[in-house]
């Protein structure tokens, strides 16, 4: 099994990335595929065409307002665990499971500790496990994903977006955080990266791995409601991605 986490600034493209990933996973037939929508503000099941009954912020909303009417025999840890188990949407290409936001103000903390809890004893049954971190650096500083293989730092091409992502390989140092990889990918690049952006990469010690051009085809698909799981296979951000991939997954065999 190999986790790959998707993280960056916000607006950036990181959920649509990630279902680009979990796309060409699917193509290569690659599975079983776990997706995990780690964002509080749930929107990778949209991309990826899917509908999802229930999240683990809901599902512990939903303790919350019912502890004292537990089945017999049951602890609220095991009730979790089924409710959370039950939420997982299952389709023929991938499973997906979502963090979602807990009603009313207040920390994420315990919500992200029972993902963090849940995910490892999902993960055992996928070969790859994509998550889609929330913006920033939040979920890295809770330890949300102890495990990582790869970690795609996903930016624009903006100085803020590089320098973003140069905090969050920081923080990844500071921590004791398991990461095989850490790896800088571009998105919506129009041309080639600018002298000025190569510089900030490099005083960040970031290491470029991609740049996914920009797609009109992608900002259609949006505009429409389209998920972009149904996007043609020779659009310019499936054939970077493609590339991308197929890079990484070389580069993880020959490191055997």
């Amino acid at each position: 099994m190999k986790t790959i986490a998707i993280s960056g600034k916000g607006g950036t493209g990181k959920s649509t990335v990630s279902a680009l990933i979990i796309r060409w996973l699917k193509d290569q037939e690659m599975g079983p595929i776990l997706a995990v929508d780690a964002d509080s503000n749930v929107n990778l099941n949209d991309l990826l065409g899917v509908q999802i009954e229930e999240t683990v912020g809901a599902i512990r909303e939903e303790l919350k307002r019912s502890a004292h009417k537990l089945p017999g025999g049951m602890t609220k840890q095991e009730f979790l665990e089924y409710k959370i188990h039950a939420s997982l949407r299952e389709t023929r290409d991938f499973d997906l499971i979502a963090m979602g936001r807990p009603e009313g103000p207040g920390c994420y903390c315990y919500a992200n500790n029972l993902l963090r809890d849940i995910l490892k004893t999902l993960s055992n049954n996928y070969k790859f496990v994509v998550i889609d971190n929330e913006a920033g650096m939040e979920h890295l500083s809770r330890r949300t994903t102890q495990k990582i293989d790869c970690l795609l730092l996903i930016s624009d091409p903006s100085t803020r977006g590089v320098r973003a992502a140069g905090k969050i390989s920081k923080l990844l140092f500071e921590l004791d955080t398991r990461v095989g990889k850490k790896l800088l990918v571009l998105n919506r690049v129009k041309g080639s990266v600018p002298d000025i952006l190569h510089k900030i990469i490099d005083e960040h010690d970031l290491h470029l791995f991609s740049s996914i051009p920009e797609d009109d085809t992608l900002l259609r698909m949006d505009q429409s409601g389209k998920p972009i799981w149904k996007i043609a296979e020779d659009s310019p951000a499936s054939k970077a991605v493609h590339q991308m991939m197929t890079e990484l997954m070389e580069g993880q065999n020959n490191s055997v």
